[in-house]
């Protein structure tokens, strides 16, 4: 804990001193843990220093299409999100130019006409499995980090989640991971890793992980 303590205060010195913006992608696949390392980071950094910028919130309008539970519209496949407005808010985020985040309803599947304000830091931590896979996106991170993840953990994170947060049903849940998140895992995510700075575990302490995260980062700062 010495070592992560000594080497956050020594980044956070870096980045209130230096004036720089910079963008770190913690990507991974789904219930790989990637969430709960860059929310541990933004704690750690703190409000005034450091934000979530998440996948999620950029997913194109579905309701219309939606069929079942786990049915026919693929969540993830790369065409399922909105990269390029992504990319955009990320670039004005590094430019210091707060921006309004859209904010996606995974009950309804649809974008609701709200969004949410986020405001320009001196940290912007982007998380989501397809990150690395969309240039508009990775092409802004000063630092890329993929989470490597047994697939067996992931899916029952992914149940977990799915059917507690999201309302899912768990026969919805595993159909959708067979027919939809394994195929996509398998094709995008899991190559777009090549893109990243560094691998970490998922199946390790998120302590662990952060001071591989910090060690990078305050050498890159």
């Amino acid at each position: 804990m010495t070592r992560v303590t000594d080497s956050l205060e020594r980044s956070r010195q870096k980045l209130q001193e230096s004036g720089r913006r910079i963008a770190i992608g913690i990507a991974g696949g789904s219930g790989s843990g990637k969430t709960t390392l860059a929310h541990e980071l933004e704690a750690l950094f703190g409000p005034s220093l450091c934000a979530v910028l998440a996948q999620d919130s950029f997913y194109i309008d579905q309701s219309a299409r939606f069929d079942s539970d786990g049915g026919s519209v693929n969540f993830d496949h790369p065409s399922s999100l909105d990269f390029e407005l992504m990319g955009t808010q990320l670039e004005q985020l590094l430019a210091g130019q707060d921006v309004c985040v859209p904010v996606y309803d995974f009950a309804t599947h649809t974008r609701v006409e709200r969004t949410v304000p986020f405001a320009a830091r001196p940290l912007v931590i982007v998380d989501g499995t397809l990150i690395l896979d969309a240039r508009s996106v990775r092409r802004h991170f000063a630092l890329s980090v993929f989470v490597e993840t047994q697939e067996s953990l992931r899916y029952e994170r992914r149940l977990h989640r799915d059917v507690r947060e999201r309302g899912r049903t768990p026969e919805g849940v595993e159909r959708q991971f067979q027919r939809q998140v394994k195929p996509m895992h398998d094709t995008f995510v899991e190559p777009s890793k090549a893109h990243c700075t560094l691998k970490v575990s998922g199946a390790q302490t998120v302590e662990s992980a952060v001071e591989e995260v910090l060690r990078i980062l305050e050498a890159r700062l």
